[in-house]
């Protein structure tokens, strides 16, 4: 088994949202999710609710026990869609309980333009501000769908050189998926086009 134990209160809704909403999921999907068995109560050891799951087999996923790039990408992509099929009518809306991961973009918009100022010595401001700009104008416009809000290598699970399982909702929640995307420029390099498929 595994156990999750929130690291500060801002994780604590996470562990009610993954115990309601895993079991629901997993019904709906092809690949492995974490399935709670438990769920811990607060007490002098340790001050929030926590969980215990079924272990799931395998290591975390690597540019060297990935076998095939291409094909991993392509299953990647084809989890998220089936995901993103799933009913999200009742789903948690992005929020404070996932970051707002899902949410419009604007939610971001002050941190953003902190760092773009933060950083105007290493790159060009105006370019930058610009671009940012451009982003806000996005806008998802059909329903909300499901998202994982957390897709990086730590998260995802291989065995015998494929994907094998997904892991860490925490982030979940109902919303605009482009954040689920994010992998295909930070871990993907040779098919971002199996991404590029969600939207």
């Amino acid at each position: 088994m595994s156990v999750r134990l929130p690291s500060a209160p801002g994780y604590v809704p996470q562990v009610e949202k993954e115990q309601k909403w895993l079991p629901f999921l997993a019904k709906k999907l092809s690949l492995p999710i974490p399935t709670p068995v438990a769920k811990g109560a607060p007490s002098q050891d340790f001050p929030f609710p926590w969980s215990i799951y079924k272990w799931l087999e395998g290591e975390t996923a690597t540019r060297e026990n990935v076998l095939n790039l291409n094909q991993f990408a392509s299953d990647l992509a084809g989890f998220l869609l089936e995901l993103q099929s799933i009913d999200a009518s009742e789903g948690p809306l992005a929020g404070a309980h996932n970051f707002y991961r899902g949410a419009h973009l604007s939610v971001y918009d002050q941190e953003t333009r902190d760092a773009i100022r933060s950083n105007r010595d290493v790159f060009d401001e105006t370019i930058l501000t610009r671009l940012w700009d451009l982003a806000l104008e996005s806008k998802w416009e059909y329903e909300p769908v499901w998202i994982h809000g957390d897709v990086a290598p730590g998260n995802i699970l291989v065995q015998n050189g494929k994907l094998s399982a997904v892991i860490d909702f925490g982030i979940l929640g109902v919303g605009d998926p482009s954040c689920d995307a994010a992998m295909a420029w930070t871990s993907l390099t040779m098919r971002v086009e199996e991404f590029s498929r969600m939207f």
